[in-house]
């Protein structure tokens, strides 16, 4: 089911859990995935020791590609035209992260139909991780 303009309000939220207790392993396969190796991501006693981190913590992409999923979920694939964040918080293993997408927009350009949405994540303890913005074709 696709999003329409005639049904969606400004303030309308969608909202999902993007994961529950991250694990490490998530955080190395997107290591190797991306290819992104930082030790401050890999290596505890590098994050630790060397760096000063309370623990080795997530991508902010990884963060960033999780809270477009929910996006895509809301809007539907292909829909994207515009998405941006910024990371606010680090991201540690054992977090529980949620995501929440509110209509800030509803207009018409060209002939099509765009919703703007100012998009959210939070962490367990209600921190906000990622703010940011997207903007989706939509039907009529």
């Amino acid at each position: 089911m696709s999003l329409k303009a005639s049904t969606l309000k400004v303030g309308d939220t969608y909202s999902e859990r993007l994961v529950e207790d991250l694990k490490r392993t998530q955080i190395v396969q997107y290591a190797g995935a991306s290819g992104d190796y930082n030790p401050v991501h890999t290596d505890e006693i590098f994050a630790t020791k060397v760096a000063g981190f309370p623990s080795t913590f997530a991508h902010g992409m990884l963060t960033m590609g999780m809270t477009g999923r929910m996006l895509t979920n809301y809007v539907g694939d292909g829909r994207l035209t515009k998405y941006g964040v910024r990371f606010t918080r680090q991201v540690f293993p054992g977090d529980d992260l949620d995501a929440k997408a509110t209509v800030k927009e509803i207009r018409q350009e060209g002939g099509q139909y765009f919703v703007d949405l100012t998009v959210e994540t939070f962490n367990q303890n209600g921190e906000m991780v990622i703010s940011g913005s997207a903007t989706a074709r939509i039907d009529p």
